[in-house]
């Protein structure tokens, strides 16, 4: 979402780190490239105004002039200025009410109301809480039963209502069910509409006095852009929004509204989402975001998601199976599945240091059909072929190729490509074996010869 405005944030950083000294003429030059690039980005223009106000007077400063490397200094200005703009530190969800803590999720048609309830109940479940959905909306054709199937697919429970009833009815006997399975977070999924109407707020107020909800949550289409900010504002007025959760982000939006929704509102945001799965559903972490926008990348949310993907038992037994050289083609396919976990791979290699602004990168298509290619081979195998490849002839392949769709020519490819992944990974934990003993060696010598 933020390609355009990273390139273009670049491109006034290598200017500023170009200059020897810095000047007011030179830093302005600058600045107004930084203004027309927000601009363009679709950020508010009272909030343009006045984040360039900031950078100006600490940019103009001793502390900046005085300094070594001047360009650098206003690069890390304008990061922490963003870091501001942007909230300052993440801001957890209020779950601390007297259970069960209620959540009602509210916004327009189409924003993505339903499902982020449903990425919600996910997230809250793998970190050990029960969620509860609850469908309030009793207008939308079929948004029950959509609640209902995402419900399943997250494995949470889910309050069964009827288009016959009032939401009123329906979060009233929801709340009670709640309290009576033991159930710590009720979810509420309320209605929307295509755009703000007093009928609809209305009904919206009458449900927060009846659920006394922990967090209100808008959640507010990145893709709108200064729509988006709008109608956060007018939510907020009549709601007392707690919070808002920004969806698509993984558009190709100018990503103006996350940059302006909080200046604009005073609503911190507190989840994004990024793609269409279920686990698609990220904590709203400012310094991670402004990294990624200066093209910094965001390795501590690449740390996390892996993490969460990849058990430590399974890491700690991969490492020693390629330190003892038997690294299979099963244990391959293993690697491939969790790597599969961690999302799409343009996602996680834009996150890297520099990776965002590769032009390579950019233009690059990763296929994941070729990932399931790799798989459907790898299954067509017996054990004994996928744990000792060498044993691999003409006519195996031919009958790999057939068993899986494949040819013989995507066979030999992928069997290229796991022994030089094996390579590859043996000689880094070659590497670290070597230094872990070299430094035991070290200590050791110390013990006795302590000069």
């Amino acid at each position: 979402m933020f390609d355009n405005l990273t390139l273009r944030l670049e491109k006034v950083f290598r200017f500023l780190k170009g200059q020897g000294k810095l000047n007011e003429q030179n830093i302005k030059e600058a600045l107004r490239e930084v203004r027309l690039a927000l601009l363009e980005a679709d950020v508010n223009y009272g909030v343009v105004k006045n984040f360039i106000s900031r950078v100006r007077e600490r940019a103009l400063g001793q502390e900046v002039m005085a300094s070594l490397t001047p360009g650098q200094q206003v690069i890390k200005i304008v990061h922490e200025e963003l870091i501001e703009l942007l909230g300052g530190s993440a801001v957890p969800l209020n779950l601390s009410a007297p259970s069960p803590a209620v959540i009602m999720i509210v916004g327009l048609q189409g924003s993505g109301k339903t499902t982020t309830a449903a990425k919600l109940a996910l997230k809250l479940k793998k970190e050990k809480r029960s969620p509860y959905l609850v469908p309030a909306d009793i207008y939308r054709p079929a948004a029950i039963k959509q609640l209902r199937i995402l419900a399943e697919q997250a494995g949470v429970s889910f309050y069964e209502a009827s288009t016959h009833q009032k939401p009123e009815d329906i979060v009233k006997k929801a709340l009670d069910h709640a309290k009576t399975i033991k159930s710590d977070t009720v979810i509420v999924d309320t209605a929307g509409r295509l755009h703000i109407d007093e009928e609809l707020m209305e009904e919206l107020v009458r449900l927060k006095s009846i659920l006394s909800p922990a967090e209100i949550l808008l959640v507010a289409d990145a893709m709108t852009g200064q729509e988006a900010v709008k109608i956060s504002q007018e939510f907020h007025e009549k709601l007392g929004l707690t919070g808002v959760v920004l969806s698509k982000l993984d558009g190709d939006a100018r990503g103006g509204a996350a940059l302006s929704i909080r200046a604009v509102t005073g609503c911190p945001i507190k989840l994004v989402g990024t793609g269409e799965k279920l686990d698609d559903l990220e904590t709203f972490h400012p310094d991670r975001m402004s990294s990624r926008i200066l093209g910094m990348g965001d390795v501590l949310t690449v740390i996390e998601k892996a993490q969460e993907a990849i058990n430590e038992e399974d890491a700690e037994r991969l490492v020693k199976k390629l330190q003892d050289d038997t690294f299979t083609l099963e244990d391959f396919r293993d690697q491939l599945r969790q790597i599969k976990k961690l999302g799409s791979l343009e996602q996680i290699l834009s996150m890297l240091p520099g990776m965002g602004m590769l032009k390579e990168l950019k233009n690059m298509q990763v296929d994941t059909k070729e990932l399931v290619k790799v798989e459907a081979i790898i299954n067509s195998m017996t054990k004994e072929e996928r744990r000792n490849p060498s044993i691999l002839n003409a006519s195996r392949k031919r009958r790999i190729a057939r068993g899986s769709g494949t040819t013989v020519q995507d066979i030999n490819r992928l069997l290229k490509g796991y022994e030089q992944a094996r390579k590859m990974m043996k000689q880094i934990t070659g590497t670290t074996k070597r230094k872990a003993k070299k430094g035991k060696k070290k200590r050791k010598k110390r013990a006795f010869f302590p000069f």
